[in-house]
């Protein structure tokens, strides 16, 4: 049964814009979705509005000390016109598993993913129909309430914006090249790296910013106690194909553990090919490279869905691998399935998408 929500009607709507000039994240729908916390109430007024600015108190809690947890998904068209949802309900459930690290309050996961399929299905318009593109979905909790003191909030905000995209990546298969980063860390075993918080993101821009210097798309970091453990890349999972079998970063408590990454090895296993979570160190991934057995390394995110690595620079080794754009890669093959399955061009065999109607 849909939850009540009520509906705020914009006086204006916005131009939608160009496909080419997309980009990601650069373009918002007319709508939001908005529901409030506090300690009373528990979780209210759940109600879609005009997108728009918010007014926070300078010393809302967030703005100080962090609590702040979100996530990423999408909607997509497919060539029959229906709206698609790939896996909602893994997004939903892991922004619960967020908040109980930050301290923030549970949400009722059918409420949210009500919201969420209310709100897709009333900008609709808004989802682009050329390859490569979609309706990117970011719902996201603050904590809002006035006080300086260090302690959980008790008020908070929950929001969900919509944001027509492009190709995170430009070309969506274009090989990226990835940097090794061994001096700075992003998280640490019963840190908050398995979670989706604002936080992991700001410490990562660092590295983001070094690496981009050098002349690569993004970091893989190590783990933060021995630095030689492949944990995940700044906006993906990590995957290596060696000698035949595909092996990721097994999670760890500091990996996020994400929702294309878990995709990736239900298809793997569904196709019979080899696939394992193990603990793997960039020693490793460099004596399979010198051993000509690492044969592809690719990324996977919402954003991304699959991304292949052309380069790996680890300090002074550059690590190429030229069939990244080889047309048989189990990363196009990847590709393909997931796309076809989002975009309802092809079998859906692990049942993932949920219609929007």
């Amino acid at each position: 049964m849909n939850q009540v929500i009520e509906l705020i009607k914009a006086d204006v709507k916005k131009e939608k814009p160009a496909v080419e000039s997309l980009g990601f994240g650069k373009h918002f729908t007319d709508y939001m979705f908005v529901m409030d916390y506090n300690d009373e109430d528990g979780w209210h007024h759940p109600r879609i509005t005009p997108y728009a600015p918010l007014v926070l108190e300078p010393s809302a809690m967030v703005l100080h000390y962090g609590q702040a947890v979100f996530e990423g998904l999408k909607a997509y068209r497919a060539k029959d016109g229906r709206v698609l949802l790939f896996r909602p309900e893994k997004n939903v459930a892991r922004l619960n598993m967020s908040c109980a690290r930050l301290s923030i309050p549970q949400i009722d996961e059918d409420v949210v993913l009500d919201a969420i399929k209310q709100l897709v299905e009333l900008e609709k318009d808004w989802i682009p129909n050329e390859e490569g593109t979609s309706l990117y979905i970011r719902p996201f909790i603050i904590a809002t309430e006035s006080s300086l003191g260090v302690h959980p909030a008790h008020e908070y905000k929950l929001m969900i914006i919509l944001s027509p995209v492009g190709s995170y990546y430009g070309d969506q298969l274009k090989p990226v090249r990835i940097y090794v980063e061994d001096e700075y860390v992003r998280a640490v075993p019963g840190g908050v790296g398995f979670t989706k918080t604002a936080g992991n993101y700001a410490a990562s821009l660092k590295a983001q910013e070094k690496a981009e210097q050098m002349g690569y798309d993004q970091v893989l970091w190590l783990d933060g106690v021995e630095r030689k453990y492949i944990e995940e890349v700044g906006s993906m999972n990590i995957f290596f194909k060696i000698n035949g079998e595909v092996v990721t970063p097994k999670l760890n408590g500091s990996i996020l553990g994400g929702v294309t990454r878990d995709s990736v090895i239900q298809l793997l296993q569904y196709w019979n090919v080899p696939v394992r979570e193990v603990r793997i160190s960039i020693d490793e991934i460099y004596e399979a490279y010198q051993k000509g057995q690492l044969e592809e390394v690719f990324g996977t995110g919402t954003a991304a869905v699959i991304s292949p690595v052309g380069e790996l620079g680890w300090k002074d080794i550059i690590m190429e691998l030229p069939n990244a754009e080889d047309p048989d890669t189990i990363a196009k093959r990847l590709y393909d399935a997931l796309t076809g399955i989002q975009l309802g061009k092809t079998e859906d065999p692990l049942n993932w998408t949920l219609e929007i109607k």
